[in-house]
């Protein structure tokens, strides 16, 4: 049977770190606070949101949602990004995704002040992670490498397969593993769903991560047994033993892998707590850090 790597134990005692550090700042007169910006009614983001929110409290982070319609204009949204980070006592500030398909997701993550995009996928930011001097981990990534590390999994010069090539998750968590740093030196290759002869490759990883967001992707015969799998990915299916209901599952076939690989995190409990425990933390690296440079200009 698998090891289980508890991302939920994992993100509660970063938590409880994080609550004294968020006491060390109050007591400065230092209060963090984030603001979580959401456009529009998909559920999705509602749940996440809601969940961000309430593990701010739970460390006494101060946060603030602003919400706004579907049909919000470009420019309206940016201004607000804009205003929100020129805030002197906003230390941080998220723009919940995906946005409507007539906003440019780009175009809005560049408005956002880099000393404050806690989320890490400013421009700025990513070019500073490539380079090996992150200001702000992306926080699923982060998590990963927390999750690694509190579970004394070696990465050092071992072949890591990472499934899924996105700048939210694959492409900055990639860089991350390779670079010359603890966790990390890792020997990385960097592939997708649409990767020929994807087991082959996946089979040789002694670290495979999967973030390809499709369901059941990887199944066991594409994955080594003695191999640690990290799987990132989120669905609802329909619950076999709950006529009617749903459960969540990831992107690879967990129950046929819990009895052959050496680890793996579940779906639910694994990676997904820590995101939010991650985005808690930068926003107090960003309270920490203190009053910013001179406010990016777009």
């Amino acid at each position: 049977m698998a090891q289980i790597l508890d991302g939920r134990l994992v993100a509660k005692e970063l938590k409880a770190r994080l609550r004294q550090r968020v006491e060390e700042l109050r007591a400065r007169g230092v209060a963090p606070t984030l603001v979580l910006v959401r456009v529009g009614e998909d559920p999705a983001s509602g749940v996440y949101l809601r969940a961000k929110g309430k593990a701010c409290k739970a460390v006494g982070i101060e946060s603030r949602l602003v919400h706004f319609p579907e049909d919000v204009s470009g420019d309206t949204l940016r201004a607000e990004v804009r205003d929100l980070c020129r805030e002197a006592a906003v230390h941080g500030v998220v723009v919940q995704l995906p946005l409507p398909a007539h906003i440019d997701e780009d175009e809005i993550i560049a408005t956002l002040d880099p000393a404050k995009d806690v989320d890490g996928f400013h421009p700025h930011n990513l070019g500073l992670l490539c380079l090996g001097s992150p200001r702000f981990v992306p926080a699923t990534p982060l998590g990963i490498l927390r999750i690694l590390d509190y579970y004394d999994i070696d990465l050092d010069g071992r072949p890591v397969v990472v499934v899924g090539r996105s700048r939210i998750v694959g492409r900055p968590l990639a860089n991350l593993l390779s670079a010359k740093r603890t966790p990390g030196n890792a020997t990385v290759t960097l592939c997708h769903s649409r990767t020929r002869n994807l087991g082959d490759v996946t089979r040789g990883a002694e670290i495979l991560i999967v973030a390809a967001g499709q369901k059941g992707l990887i199944s066991a015969e594409m994955v080594s047994p003695e191999a640690v799998v990290i799987d990132v990915g989120m669905h609802r299916e329909p619950d076999p033993d709950r006529p009617g209901k749903e459960r969540l599952c990831g992107d690879v076939d967990f129950a046929a892998l819990a009895d052959r690989v050496r680890a793996i995190t579940p779906v639910p409990g694994g990676v997904g707590p820590m995101t939010v425990a991650c985005l808690l933390e930068n926003t107090v690296v960003a309270a920490e850090s203190g009053p910013p440079g001179p406010r990016h200009q777009e």
